[in-house]
């Protein structure tokens, strides 16, 4: 009954967005490069976790380079519309390179994801991705 309640208060925008943003992690833990660039914006944007401002050409060479990147599990806590813009904010939790399956151990973030409504439906325009600093 709870479940039916929160999906019956959800727009149809904002149900599109949370099942967008399960696919394109998705799509990313499978390298799937093709899918991706319909889904990203032509001009993409990613401030990553170190500090870098990427593209999707330097991701996509990244990734037919052979990298994988680590597993996330992303909590949305609030999506926020803006006419044709949702931005979808939360905490995520990353993989660490020793891939370890404990998640308790895996290293906390924060993130912002900025999707745009065009007329072939919803594209991620841009990214950050914050490491939590323990104060």
């Amino acid at each position: 009954m709870l479940v039916a309640t929160f999906a019956f208060g959800q727009s149809d925008d904002e149900m599109d967005i949370r099942k967008l943003e399960k696919h394109w992690t998705e799509l990313l833990d499978k390298g799937d490069t093709t899918s991706l660039l319909e889904i990203w914006s032509e001009n993409y944007v990613v401030n990553n976790p170190n500090g870098k401002i990427v593209t999707t050409q330097d991701i996509v060479a990244l990734m037919k380079g052979g990298h994988k990147f680590p597993a996330v599990k992303r909590i949305i806590e609030n999506i926020t519309f803006n006419q044709d813009i949702a931005i979808v904010m939360g905490k995520e939790l990353q993989q660490p390179s020793n891939m370890n399956p404990n998640s308790e151990e895996w290293i906390p973030r924060r993130f912002t994801n900025v999707w745009i409504k065009t007329k072939s439906g919803w594209q991620l325009a841009a990214r950050q991705s914050s490491k939590v600093v323990a104060e």
